[in-house]
């Protein structure tokens, strides 16, 4: 884990003991720290019993504390938490602060912040796999994979990857960032924020708190170029339409997003000193992310992809767009959950190519509605019908498409529960076929 002489003798209070939470609390230990930590889940307080203070931090005093170290869950607008450490002029935070807390007691390294509405993960992952096929140490942390303060430190000379939500932004104030990137900025998590303005100026602080590192900026939405034109000085535009064409093609970043993290992606290598050769070499050779335009199987010339990943519509709109045109519609589109915001968003321009759509969970009245007369549509509500049925309709050259514009947590515990379901379920059907045609 890291752990760093910068916390020693302090004293934290940690509220939600979740992974990160837990992470950063077994840090703060390891450092000498005193800790105060709390979850309302008995089972998560007894793995720090007789370690640290168990007590909730909004019942106890936090004269003295250095800081409440709280979980991107935790909803600051709603919560008492932030108005009760305010009373004691305690700051809260969250482990990717511990993390640039203890950056200077490191060995010498680079840190690549990664931030956005969507295709944060994609670009996150294709960032390390191009360092570590180009022998550079990295390892990713932040918003993907093992908490970042979970991690051993790098030796001299590595590279830490953060994917960073908004909510982990919010909780961080001093990560200066050797190349920070905002891909783009459409409205998500509306709930934790007073307006999309806000919003924005949550991803926008990833690039206020550098200290003299590159900015590179997606440009292919409105908002994202707003935040380009305010930082005069080492910033890169970039965009998925200026993409060579010769890295257009990767089977596993199709469509004119993973153009964008692509473009991102390769602009950061750079500035770390790799050659396009060996980027280039790199990116060829990705595998993509579970749950994001994965594909899951190719069966009677039916393609299957799962973009579980995909919770509102500005991240499903690129996957419909990712396929050319053909001369008959080929999306077999599973779409619905638990929707982030009304309409169809940039979807409704990406209908050209979707055969039929079949909707499911809590929102799927409702786009039953919004896609009738525009494409056929099969209300299916739970997503082992609307695979079935997508199978049933679809023929060789087709795509079933699992991209549902919407959170999962109506039937699902997470996206990946759903995307894993999803899975299940067409192996269970392409099995079966094949059984039968045996």
């Amino acid at each position: 884990m890291i752990t760093s002489p910068a916390f020693n003798g302090k004293r934290y209070a940690i509220l939600g003991l979740a992974r990160s939470g837990l992470a950063a609390a077994e840090a703060l230990l390891a450092s000498g720290a005193q800790i105060t930590a709390w979850d309302r889940q008995d089972v998560a307080r007894e793995k720090l019993e007789g370690r640290a203070e168990i007590a909730d931090p909004l019942d106890i005093d936090l004269t003295g504390f250095d800081g409440v170290v709280v979980s991107p869950g935790v909803p600051l607008n709603t919560h008492p938490i932030a108005e009760y450490a305010a009373k004691f002029g305690v700051p809260i935070i969250g482990d990717i602060e511990l993390f640039a807390l203890a950056r200077d007691n490191l060995p010498p390294h680079k840190v690549v912040g990664i931030t956005g509405t969507n295709g944060k993960s994609t670009t996150t992952a294709l960032v390390d796999h191009i360092l570590k096929t180009a022998g550079v140490p990295s390892l990713m942390g932040g918003n993907i994979g093992i908490p970042i303060m979970e991690q051993d430190p790098l030796p001299s000379g590595g590279t830490y990857v953060l994917e960073l939500s908004s909510y982990q932004i919010d909780l961080t104030q001093s990560l200066a960032c050797d190349v920070a990137i905002l891909l783009n900025v459409t409205p998500d998590h509306l709930d934790r924020y007073s307006g999309f303005e806000a919003y924005a100026a949550s991803k926008e602080r990833l690039l206020t708190m550098q200290d003299g590192g590159w900015a590179v900026v997606g440009t292919d939405d409105d908002t994202s170029r707003v935040i380009a034109d305010r930082r005069a000085v080492q910033l890169l535009r970039i965009s998925g339409r200026e993409l060579p064409k010769k890295l257009r093609g990767l089977p596993l970043l199709q469509g004119p997003h993973n153009w964008q993290n692509i473009a991102a992606a390769r602009s950061a290598a750079g500035y770390l000193g790799l050659n396009e050769p060996m980027i280039e070499a790199a990116i060829k050779t990705f595998k993509g992310l579970p749950h994001r335009m994965e594909v899951i199987r190719e069966h009677n010339g039916v393609l299957f992809i799962n973009d579980s990943k995909a919770t509102n519509q500005a991240s499903t709109a690129p996957a419909l767009a990712a396929f050319p045109p053909a001369p008959d519609a080929r999306i077999h589109w599973i779409v619905g959950g638990l929707a982030k915001e009304d309409g169809l968003g940039e979807c409704a321009d990406q209908l050209g190519n979707v055969a039929a759509a079949y909707t499911i969970g809590e929102a799927g009245p409702r786009f039953e509605e919004l896609l009738d007369g525009k494409v056929p549509v099969r209300n299916c509500e739970l997503l082992c019908d609307a695979t079935r049925r997508a199978v049933e309709a679809a023929k060789p050259g087709d795509i079933i498409l699992l991209s549902p514009a919407c959170a999962s947590f109506d039937q699902f515990r997470d996206y990946e529960r759903r995307g894993e379901h999803f899975r299940q379920i067409v192996d269970m059907l392409t099995d079966h076929e094949g059984d039968a045609a045996a």
